[in-house]
């Protein structure tokens, strides 16, 4: 056994039994490792998800609330305004015919129906002008 051929063989074949140990032994220990590591990370991204979807949720339901009030805070305006407007005209009739002549003025109608004392308008008034004359 004097040959160093010899030693440098057994000394290869021992580098060889040592790495095949680790990695016989080695290589489930860091599957396992590395799985929990993988784990780890997953349950980290789904709280993290959790809490980004909780925060968006509050940030809607605060929105909701803002423009609650502020559809509160407008219609009170336009009730006070009609108020003083129905006031300013003598009551809600009074009010009712503002409105009436509003709507006539925007519709730049050519043609009006206007009620009668028996409650029945007056139709086509209108095209007694245009008739020809017999």
């Amino acid at each position: 056994m004097n040959n160093p051929s010899a030693g440098c063989l057994l000394a290869g074949l021992a580098a060889t039994l040592v790495i095949i140990a680790l990695v016989l032994f080695g290589y489930p220990q860091w599957r396992v490792y590395s799985q929990r590591l993988s784990g780890e990370a997953a349950l980290a991204e789904a709280q993290s998800s959790r809490q980004v979807a909780i925060l968006e949720a509050r940030a809607k339901k605060e929105s909701a609330i803002a423009l609650a009030d502020a559809e509160v805070i407008r219609a009170r305006g336009a009730a006070q305004a009609n108020q003083i407007l129905q006031n300013s005209l003598g009551g809600p009739e009074g009010y009712l015919r503002y409105l009436q002549i509003q709507a006539l003025q925007e519709t730049k109608a050519t043609l009006v129906y206007v009620p009668t004392e028996a409650g029945l308008p007056v139709t086509e008034a209108g095209r007694l002008e245009s008739a020809p004359a017999q």
